[in-house]
């Protein structure tokens, strides 16, 4: 078991939820119940399912729940790309939040061969 607020992964998916939120905010109401939902459900998922991870007592444990985070933050890239291309959102505001997007898949990436190593 871990401290998630330790983790240089968390801390870019944190700020990746939060810059999503940011985001949606201006996209068109009737997709409030689409993708807008969709994209945040997404990136709270890669944050939480890095804390949930770091909760558990075992390295297998921690590597779905990093899994899982790993996948989250791919699906919400390719959210973040069809939604510039339905121009719901511009081009810089895609490009500022996929960079974020990008690093945290690195940063989760990079953990779990870490912890892949430890076990």
């Amino acid at each position: 078991m871990q401290d998630h607020r330790n983790l240089q992964a968390f801390d870019l998916a944190d700020e990746l939820a939060l810059e999503v939120y940011r985001i949606t905010m201006m996209m068109p109401d009737e997709e409030r119940f689409g993708l807008i939902n969709q994209m945040r459900r997404a990136a709270v998922s890669v944050a939480s399912n890095i804390v949930e991870g770091c909760a558990r007592s075992t390295n297998k444990e921690l590597l779905h729940f990093l899994h899982i985070s790993y996948g989250s933050v791919r699906e919400l890239d390719y959210q973040l790309s069809l939604s510039m291309r339905l121009k719901f959102i511009s081009q810089e505001a895609h490009d500022q939040v996929s960079t974020i997007a990008v690093r945290t898949a690195k940063a989760i990436y990079g953990l779990i061969q870490k912890v892949k190593e430890q076990a």
